[in-house]
């Protein structure tokens, strides 16, 4: 062997091991702390806004503090970990329901009391609503049964959303001029027209006739094009509000199979044909009970699965005492990681006037909108965004509660502690947000953290316990020590 042979192999020796240990090197980094993007916090500030039962906070700014070096935490500390450097879905937004009766509600109010209203949800000062739906012609929460076409015309010669262009439509234009880039608007039928279905009626259950499968999916056609010619650009759709509940208002059933096909066979496909296949199809549309089997269904069907964005869900499978079925979402995700999840309706129900403050109705927002986000949800909306001092109006005297509360007898609004909790959530949490992974030590406190575009970073953190808690906020080498009033939720931003 010549001695540059030698020294080529020398080389290629010398070359390997450096390999070796930058590859050793990268692995380490991959599952170690960064030390330097440890300190970042160190001396960052940190903001505290509060709302708490019993006292005048209400989205109250309550402390400034500085995140100093942290130690071990001791097992009888209470803490919120969390790690910036696990992130997992991206936020749409927040929101709630512009319905038939939030806006016949918001018309009989003076325009000072409108504009309130709406900045309250909407505005720069508000809490940052970004997601509106909407009923497709009328639901419960309209004052009669009504659709946009003449009954018998499957063939939607007459059909006219002049109805929606009396009250609803104009606040749901002035609602969309506040959010304006931000809009996510949508909708959901409650039932077919009554001929198109076979028990001849809107209300108490009944399925889409297989004859109206087409003329049913040329309606949502209809209504996207007709309300963006009224300059409402439709982000999407769900195929149908609770399609396993029989109601006494307007409903409507499909099995799992069912809308699996109808959305595969007509409406997936007559969107396309029409130039709407940039809209997004939401699936299911109902409670986190049974939302796994229609998953299942319809996502494991290739042909159905492409025209979904993902699954919609209610918070009513407690309606029989039972607890909420966060790890059913869980289990969606983990199935379908490139499917989304949509909260789309809830509402505490059972409407008293004496319960406007009742506060466990604003702590099961927050409990739901923490492991809703925590289980990997998108979104987040609420039922009605405005209903009045009876809890309604309601055509079949379904009545609940909402966020706020127009008494039409004064004219003066009232504000639930529902709009507070939801208000930690979406005053602080921007679309495009990412989840950042937060776990607590204790269950006595329940927490959900998001990273914003801008990189400031959101935790939210609640108390539903009877007594004050002292905790930590620890990231990575870095802590701030706090405490939370009894029934009582907070926002860190930082």
């Amino acid at each position: 062997m010549n001695r540059k042979h030698h020294f080529l192999i020398l080389f290629a020796i010398v070359m390997m091991s450096c390999g070796k240990a930058r590859q050793k090197e990268n692995l380490v980094n991959n599952t170690q702390p960064n030390t330097e993007k440890a300190k970042t916090f160190l001396n960052k500030n940190l903001t505290v806004y509060t709302t708490a039962k019993d006292t005048d906070l209400k989205l109250s700014k309550t402390n400034n503090l500085v995140f100093t070096p942290s130690e071990q935490p001791k097992e009888t500390d209470i803490t919120v970990f969390v790690n910036p450097k696990k992130t997992f879905q991206s936020f749409l937004g927040i929101g709630g329901a512009i319905t038939d009766a939030s806006a016949e509600v918001f018309a009989t109010l003076s325009k000072e009391k409108q504009r309130q209203l709406l900045n309250s949800y909407y505005g720069e000062n508000g809490i940052g609503y970004n997601i509106i739906r909407t009923n497709i012609h009328s639901c419960d929460f309209s004052t009669g049964s009504y659709t946009y076409i003449e009954e018998g015309d499957a063939e939607l010669k007459t059909f006219s959303i002049e109805k929606d262009k009396e009250y609803r439509i104009p606040m749901i234009k002035q609602a969309a001029n506040l959010i304006k880039d931000d809009l996510v608007f949508y909708a959901s039928p409650w039932s077919p027209p009554a001929f198109m279905k076979t028990n001849n009626n809107m209300l108490h259950g009944g399925k889409l006739l297989p004859k109206y499968n087409q003329a049913w999916a040329n309606y949502f056609v209809k209504f996207i094009k007709a309300y963006e010619a009224e300059g409402l650009p439709v982000w999407g759709v769900t195929i149908q509000n609770e399609p396993m509940a029989v109601q006494i208002w307007e409903s409507c059933i499909y099995t799992a199979e069912e809308e699996r096909d109808f959305l595969k066979n007509y409406l997936g496909p007559t969107f396309e044909k029409a130039g709407l296949g940039d809209k997004n199809i939401v699936v299911w549309d109902h409670n986190r009970d049974l939302v796994s089997q229609r998953a299942n269904t319809i996502f494991e069907d290739k042909e159905a699965a492409k025209y979904a964005w993902g699954t919609g869900f209610h918070w009513y499978e407690t309606w029989a005492g039972g607890d909420p079925k966060y790890d059913n979402l869980k289990n969606i995700k983990e199935s379908f990681p490139d499917k989304n999840l949509l909260f789309t309706e809830g509402c505490n129900e059972k409407f008293d006037p004496k319960k406007y403050q009742y506060w466990p109705n604003a702590e099961r927002y927050g409990n739901s909108m923490i492991n809703d986000f925590n289980n990997g949800t998108v979104g987040w909306t609420d039922w009605n965004i405005l209903l009045n001092e009876k809890g309604g109006p309601n055509h079949v005297g379904n009545l609940c509660f909402a966020p706020v509360h127009a008494d039409t007898q004064t004219g003066e609004l009232i504000y639930t502690p529902s709009y507070y909790y939801i208000g930690h959530f979406s005053k602080f949490i921007k679309k495009g947000a990412v989840r950042v992974s937060t776990t607590t030590s204790r269950s006595t406190i329940e927490s959900t953290t998001f990273k914003n575009p801008d990189n400031t970073m959101v935790t939210v953190v609640m108390n539903k316990t009877e007594t004050k808690i002292n905790y930590s906020l620890m990231i990575n080498n870095s802590k701030v020590t706090l405490e939370i009033e009894p029934h009582a939720i907070q926002s860190l931003t930082y």
